[in-house]
This record gives structure tokens, sequence and C-alpha cells, in this order.
């Protein structure tokens, strides 16, 4: 800018990614492109005519009065590979007519693998690399297995293993800062735990409070003796990168009636569609097993106590399944034993998610009121 006027000339005419790329392919986050101003219709406009017209933006939308310099169009022959979620992909389809046309061809990537010894291999290798590239210290075996267990945590599955690398790869970072503060040589399985144990640390503030809430009687959480119609179910709760599981007592109160099982949650509005359907379900295992030759005369009074949020999911299904039964029949449940599970209208018990977080999660609690040697988790044998 000269005495207030935007100035140019042909020096200050650079080479953009299009051309760079031309003869060859070109990787752009979907995501950055649609962030930046323009770029998106730019880009299909190069990628429809096969050339690149270097326009002044702010002429083009008449943001300024003043006309810029005009090159000549640049022919460009450029293969364009967009990165980007499903979630991004279906309203890009959905809200843009000519992206189907300009992008044709789609490739899905999973976010896992199974664990297999190649793939375990190819960890070690993806590892090993990442230590050259940012000048880190050599991993042993060791620290090479525990980063194989942190995959298969984040995968969720033991016969699975994440292909989050960039996770994979804040991790050695971090452990490479602890074996140096150390003065070690090689990253071990212990430096590679400990930087686990650090970044729980620095984002489970939350998480914290609330086990403190638990020790202190504030919420009410039992892990000894036994109740009718009461049960230690499991939540995981998640806030941006923190994902921490913690008991949640489920009190069911059976009496005469026709209402059948009323969710509390969701007569306040605080219940997810996800767990109304488990309820329902709950609802016709019941009917299935006790209402064959007569009709049931029942009201069930089903509750997550203390809970002030929404609740959503089904993993807590068989927890409130036990809870009814135990009021019907007067039978007295475990308090040690926290119960995680989604259940069918045939009486089966499903897999559920987040396995790692809830049992860790009431372990924990178990931990801060006491430990009996006799607490546990039961979980689905497909998990």
């Amino acid at each position: 800018m000269e005495n207030g006027i935007y100035m140019t000339d042909f020096t200050l005419v650079k080479a953009g990614a299009l051309v760079r790329a031309n003869g060859g392919y070109l990787v752009l986050h979907a995501q950055d492109v649609l962030s930046y101003p323009f770029a998106w219709e730019a880009l299909k406009t190069a990628l429809r005519y096969e050339k690149v017209q270097v326009e002044e933006m702010g002429e083009a939308y008449q943001f300024l009065p003043t006309s810029g310099l005009r090159p000549g169009p640049i022919p460009v022959q450029v293969k364009v590979v967009l990165i980007g979620s499903n979630w991004l992909y279906h309203f890009l389809t959905h809200r843009d007519e000519d992206f189907s046309k300009t992008f044709q061809v789609k490739a899905e990537f999973d976010s896992m693998v199974r664990r297999t010894p190649s793939t375990m291999m190819e960890y070690a290798r993806f590892v090993a690399t990442t230590c050259k590239r940012e000048g880190l210290l050599p991993v042993d075996r060791g620290g090479v297995a525990a980063i194989v267990e942190f995959g298969a945590r984040q995968a969720g599955s033991a016969d699975r293993m994440s292909l989050r690398f960039n996770e994979i790869t804040n991790l050695v970072i971090e452990a490479d800062a602890i074996a140096r503060a150390k003065g070690e040589r090689l990253i071990t399985r212990e430096h590679i735990i400990k930087a686990r144990e650090r970044r729980h640390r620095r984002i489970s503030l939350l998480a914290d409070k609330l086990l403190d809430e638990v020790a202190d009687g504030t919420i009410r959480i039992h892990t000894h003796g036994t109740a009718v119609g009461v049960v230690n179910g499991l939540a995981v709760f998640s806030f941006a990168d923190l994902e921490f599981g913690r008991p949640l007592r489920i009190t069911a109160r059976t009496f005469q009636g026709k209402a059948g099982v009323i969710n509390v949650e969701r007569e306040a509005r605080l219940s997810g569609s996800i767990h109304n359907k488990g309820v329902l379900i709950i609802s016709g295992f019941i009917g299935d097993r006790f209402a064959q030759d007569h009709p049931l005369s029942l009201s069930v009074s089903l509750t997550v106590e203390q809970s002030y949020g929404t609740i959503d999911g089904d993993s807590a299904s068989v927890a409130e399944l036990c809870a009814i039964i135990s009021s019907l029949a007067d039978v007295p449940l475990r308090q040690d034993i926290a119960v995680t599970g989604s259940v069918s209208q045939c009486g089966e018990v499903q897999a559920v998610g987040g396995v790692n977080e809830k049992v860790e999660g009431f372990f924990r609690v178990c931990k801060a009121v006491g430990l009996t040697g006799t607490q546990g988790v039961a979980l689905p044998r497909a998990n």
C-alpha cells in the first residue's frame, strides 16, 4: 500500500498450489479449503476448465473499486485428492450439486486395523520412522509393546489397533521428553506409561472432582453390601479429548398398575433416543417373559439417581433390567458388582463400547471408597 492505495506489479504474482502441482497430484484437507474465502469455488472452476485464472478478489466481488493485474489463464493438468470426514462428504454431496460431478471417486479408510503380527510390525516401523523424522530417542521393545497396547485401547478392542497416528506421535514425543529429562538413551515402557499418566492428569480435573464427590458422600455410590432394586450401572462421559467412566446408581421401584415401565429420565426430558429405545426393549422382554397367558398389571419407576444431564445409549439396559427384576422378586443385588451391557427383547446380552473406561472408572471409585477384594464388573461375553 502506498499513499493509501493498494499497489502491485508482476513480480508479486506467485504460483499457487494448483500450479505447483501441475502434472501431478494435489492432496488437500477439505475443511481447510472450505475455510479459506473463495478457495472452494476457485478450485472447482480450475478443475472444470483445466486452467487457473488469477483474479483480484476485491475486484471480482466488488470489494475494491480499483483494477489489479490480469495475468493470462494457466493450463493445468492435476489430480486433486480431498481428505475429510464422512460428515463433510455427505454435507457437500447434498449441499453442492457440483461436488459429485467434480469428485467422482470416493475411498473410505478405517480408523483401526486388526491386531496381527504383521500390523504390530508395521506399528514398530511407524514408531521408528517417527523417531527418526522428529529427532527423538529410539524406542525399545518394551516401549513399542506399550504403544501397541495404547493403540488397542484407543480402538476399544483387544484384537484391533487404532490408526490415529497423530495421537501415537504425540505420545512418543512426550515420552521422549521424559526419557531425556532422566538422561536415558532409550524410550522404554516406563516412559510411555508415564507419558500417558501425565496426559491424563493434565485433563482429568472434572473426573477427579466427581471422584471426590463420591468419596465424601455427596454422590451416593455404594460399593459394598446388597440392596433391592438398586444396581451400579456404568457410563462413559466424553468432553473434547477427555473420556472417563463412572458408576451410576440405577434404581427401580415396582408396584401395581398398568403404566408399564416409566422412564423417569424420559419424562424429565433427560433421556436420549437410544436410551429410550433401550427402555422400550426392556418392556418388550418383560411382556414376553411374564405376560404370555395373562395381562401384566405392573408399573415400574426406573431412574438414574443424581443424574442431572442428558443420558443416552443402551449400555445400561442390562443393569436396568436387573434392578427391575430385583424389585419384582424382592431379591437383593450385590453393590460391589457394577454391570454394563445392552439387552435384546429375547433376553440376549449384547456387546457395548467404552469397556476400558467403565472398568477403570469403577475401580477408581472402589479405590477411593475402599477396596474389599470382592468388587468387580460384569461384562458382556462378546466384549
